[in-house]
């Protein structure tokens, strides 16, 4: 069993958020051991000691990933399920705003992971375990201000805002992202639809 220091672990951090640059930059055929190497200035190899596969590498950024998106919105600014309708509108339409403006990068580099999770069934688990956390405690915030169909009202969000997110990053509306205040408008419309306000 290998313990982590603390300079393995920046060194696999510092591995894991190039490789989620090279991804928005280049795209999966971008990533590999040396290129990571090379554009954060590692000796050749030094990806290679951290993760030893294109697997290993990918199951890295992905665990990475995670760990960044869920530090889009700081702990002072989550939804407080005491603060009903509108708090939840506020967090939501933040991290969707923050997404398609201040982290582009982490954006673009998740639909890199996305599509190739659906092409390798090893990731695909790596993948879906990242994003069920997210799920999981949008169903317990939707449940708490009363969703009779939780389930299905986190499906409609998430579908909502990662349509928002594409169109503005990789889509026709990429040269015209909202205002957070239309955003805002936008999650406030779906979420008193959904929930009979």
């Amino acid at each position: 069993m290998s313990v982590h220091t603390p300079a393995a672990a920046s060194r696999a951090d510092l591995v894991a958020d190039t490789a989620i640059t090279l991804l928005a930059e280049r795209g999966m055929r971008g990533l590999t051991h040396r290129a990571v190497d090379e554009a954060a200035g590692l000796p050749l190899g030094s990806t290679s000691n951290v993760a030893r596969t294109r697997q290993a590498l990918l199951e890295l950024v992905v665990r990475r990933h995670a760990e960044r998106e869920a530090r889009v919105l700081a702990p002072a600014e989550m939804p407080d399920p005491r603060g009903g309708l509108d708090s939840l509108v506020d967090a939501l339409s933040l991290a969707t705003h923050r997404s398609v403006t201040r982290d582009r990068e982490l954006l673009v580099s998740r639909y890199e992971l996305a599509l190739e999770a659906t092409r390798r069934p090893e990731l695909r688990s790596f993948y879906d375990a990242a994003g069920a956390i997210f799920r999981n405690q949008l169903e317990t915030m939707v449940t708490a201000l009363g969703s009779t169909e939780p389930a299905r009202h986190v499906l409609s969000l998430v579908a909502w805002a990662d349509g928002l997110m594409f169109s503005c990053a990789a889509g026709s509306f990429h040269a015209e992202v909202p205002s957070l205040d239309e955003v805002r408008a936008g999650l406030r419309e779906l979420l008193t639809g959904m929930l009979g306000r």
